[in-house]
């Protein structure tokens, strides 16, 4: 990057913590650095799974989703720390305070990554000075490791600090495309899941070029306006804005209602603080959050009003759970006495990913249900390789249906 941006350009970083939850029980505890450190399930459980590793540990072939059984074969010696979601967030939410400092244009993408427009912070330096004070900053302020890439949109700066990890500062012009993403398949695209490459691969493109080349209308009919702007990232096209509302800090999102005449009827308050939950649930993912307390409000016919709440164990979003916890609340502390009012309140709100389910913080109580699907994944590849199938953006190999039956049965 020769000059400090194009004419009418702009200068994004992506900043990516590398082995985030990890690189945070290392910088929590100093004995762990330079050992194979690996955030799992319950290490008692044979079918507990890696949810990340150190990259210590990943020089023994031990990687996400592996079972913890297996990884022991390959690192006897390896450290096994159940996930801390409280320091993650605190963590999380120091690493954003501090990218705040060098640009009041800072985006919130997951817990452990964001951007930076950095366009108007000429005076701090050239971009790739910036880059580099920011992952000493990280390192010597919070011990904690980074890749960063520097690009004129948010696509390329993404793309580009994939490229070399750990502590990698990589430059994404839009005139390497060709040359850079191109040659590379479509699956490997940041965008690009496994059922939108297989409908890409149904008319025939493979590569990121064939997709930046592509017949427009095609595309569009194919995956609708969702194929366009993939389209246009293949041509290395991004026009959107990082948006810093997503570093506000929501203090809560709730609803409530009150009922024309005094209510003692179970199933009309069941329904109502459903419609409520759902409400909530709806605000939460339009804004990209997640919330960790539940609050339920409730009047009575003497207009006495009791706020109860509850520390969730994981925090939550969809509608149909918050209301599960809502009624757990209102069974233990409803007397019985009429109500005239009810109201379900989230609080302790934190970005959540929108645009792709991760095993992170956030889905891992799930993901952990979800350990036998990781066992059986896992044999497949063992099998017939690592891209034969997975959880997500990866190239499929055409095996032998028997085989795969076999494997799944010996797993029941």
């Amino acid at each position: 990057m020769n000059s400090w941006a194009p004419k009418s350009g702009k200068v994004i970083l992506h900043v990516d913590m590398n082995s985030f939850f990890a690189s945070v029980e290392i910088a929590n505890d100093q004995s762990l650095k330079g050992k194979p450190v690996v955030v799992a399930g319950n290490e008692k459980e044979r079918r507990g799974i890696i949810v990340t590793a150190s990259y210590e540990a990943r020089a023994f072939g031990i990687r996400a989703t592996m079972p913890l059984w297996e990884a022991r074969k390959k690192c006897p010696e390896m450290i096994v720390k159940t996930p801390n979601h409280e320091l993650y967030r605190k963590v999380s939410r120091q690493i954003f305070e501090k990218l705040g400092s060098i640009s009041p244009k800072v985006e919130v993408a997951s817990i452990d990554e964001g951007y930076i427009d950095i366009t108007d912070c000429e005076e701090l330096g050239h971009p790739i000075q910036i880059a580099e004070s920011i992952q000493k900053m990280l390192l010597q302020e919070l011990d904690l490791p980074c890749s960063i890439g520097i690009a004129p949109n948010k696509f390329l700066a993404k793309t580009a600090s994939d490229m070399k990890k750990p502590l990698g500062i990589t430059v994404l012009r839009k005139r390497d495309v060709p040359f850079i993403l191109w040659p590379k398949n479509v699956g490997e695209m940041n965008g690009v899941g496994l059922k939108t490459e297989e409908k890409l691969h149904s008319i025939g493109i493979f590569t990121i070029e064939d997709l930046a080349k592509s017949n427009e209308e095609k595309i569009h009919e194919l995956l609708g306006i969702n194929g366009i702007s993939l389209r246009n990232k293949a041509n290395g096209i991004d026009d959107r804005e990082v948006d810093p509302s997503r570093m506000l800090s929501y203090k809560t999102i709730g609803h409530s209602t009150t009922f024309s005449t005094d209510i003692i009827e179970e199933p009309t308050i069941a329904e109502k603080f459903e419609s409520l939950s759902n409400r909530v649930g709806d605000k939460l993912k339009k804004k990209g959050l997640i919330a960790d307390t539940l609050t339920i409000t409730l009047r009575f016919r003497d207009r006495k009003t009791i706020n109860r709440s509850k520390k969730l164990i994981s925090p939550i979003q969809e509608g149909s759970e918050i209301f599960k916890e809502a009624m757990d609340l209102w069974k233990k502390h409803w007397n019985g006495e009429p109500l005239r009012l009810i109201g379900v309140t989230l609080s302790q709100l934190n970005p959540v990913d929108e645009v792709s389910k991760q095993l992170d913080l956030f889905s891992f109580e799930k993901d952990a249900k979800q350990e036998p699907l990781f066992e059986t994944l896992h044999k497949l590849q063992s099998k017939f390789g690592e891209q034969v199938i997975g959880l997500g953006r990866q190239k499929k190999k055409k095996i032998d249906r028997n085989n795969i039956l076999d494997i799944l049965k010996s797993t029941e």
